[in-house]
């Protein structure tokens, strides 16, 4: 559609008419000289003076051309503009960071699937993950794994393929076989730092307790909570087991509480789909749409075309002068 963008403008198209009414007639005086005989001279010269002033008249093209020019200014002046399709684009309000501990337990085959098979952990992890991954359309998804020491694998990005490819390339103890759960934490707040999104979300998945971090898990929490970081954490494993390759639940539950998230535990492929599934619930899927109309100014045309009108006009009246004096002089050597 066509707008104005100063549409209060189109008021200005009675002025020259308003000019008209109330200005006095514009009056030019010229000097003359007086001639005692100024009749003879005419009357041998053939001329006939006329008495009074000279009032120029218009012609009708004039009458015409005018009002057409002026209100192809005036509508120039009013800055008509051509409004194209609206423009959407939908930008991510969270960013979602899932921490996975790839230390070498995650190798250990005790996760049983839905038909009673172990499988080594890292298999379930993979697969439930990558699950979870796919539900996650409108979010930016990133991607660190950690061991002796957190690594990022993938920043905050909506190629969600790219982030499942990785996944599937996961191989446990390729991090490390120790567990660096606080400072996989702290990567997390700082790859956070760059992120503009309304909401900060981190999925914190172990297996282990922490046994070679610099930073202890507490205090990265409390770190992520003045950052506004979300952590989520889920443990996997068997927490009857002793020494390192036992999950430290009440750290998991420490870290949920303090920045705001929720602790689960899975004991199988089943529970922890259903957990990735609670978790999909409770971020609940959000998107926020940008519109933008694009604006093509078109006052360059009537413009132009008022330039034209005069342009052209002008040329004509020269070319009918000249043709008049061609005309006269034919006239008078005839």
């Amino acid at each position: 559609m066509i707008t104005f963008e100063y549409p209060w403008l189109f008021a200005l198209l009675p002025l020259p008419l308003l000019l008209w009414w109330w200005l006095p007639p514009y009056r030019e005086e010229s000097a003359s000289v007086r001639l005692p005989f100024f009749g003879e001279v005419a009357s041998a010269a053939g001329l006939k003076p006329a008495l009074g002033a000279h009032v120029p008249r218009r012609n009708l093209v004039q009458l015409l051309l005018g009002p057409i020019a002026w209100g192809l200014v005036v509508v120039a002046l009013a800055r008509p503009q051509y409004l194209e399709p609206p423009l959407q684009r939908t930008q991510p309000v969270r960013d979602l960071l899932l921490a996975l501990d790839l230390s070498q337990s995650m190798d250990t085959r005790d996760f049983k699937t839905p038909s009673g098979v172990l499988e080594p952990r890292v298999d379930a992890v993979r697969q439930v993950v990558a699950d979870f991954v796919a539900r996650r359309t409108g979010d930016r998804i990133g991607l660190i794994v950690f061991g002796d020491a957190p690594y990022p694998l993938a920043p905050f990005t909506l190629d969600h393929a790219l982030v499942r490819e990785l996944l599937a390339d996961m191989v446990p103890g390729m991090a490390g076989a120790s567990t660096s759960l606080g400072d996989a934490i702290g990567l997390g707040i700082k790859m956070f730092d760059q992120s503009h999104a309304q909401e900060k979300v981190m999925i914190l998945l172990t297996d282990g307790n922490d046994t070679a971090s610099r930073m202890p898990p507490a205090q990265a929490a409390d770190i992520a909570k003045t950052r506004g970081v979300v952590v989520h954490t889920v443990g996997i494993g068997d927490p009857a087991t002793t020494g390192e390759q036992k999950v430290d639940l009440d750290a998991l539950k420490h870290i949920a509480s303090t920045t705001g998230g929720r602790y689960f535990f899975g004991a199988d492929q089943t529970s922890l789909a259903s957990i990735y599934a609670t978790l999909d619930r409770v971020t609940p899927h959000r998107e926020k749409t940008l519109t933008w109309q694009p604006r093509r100014e078109l006052f360059m045309w009537p413009l132009g075309a008022a330039v034209l009108l005069m342009l052209c006009y002008q040329l004509a009246m020269a070319l009918y002068a000249r043709w008049l004096a061609r005309a006269a002089a034919l006239e008078s050597t005839a």
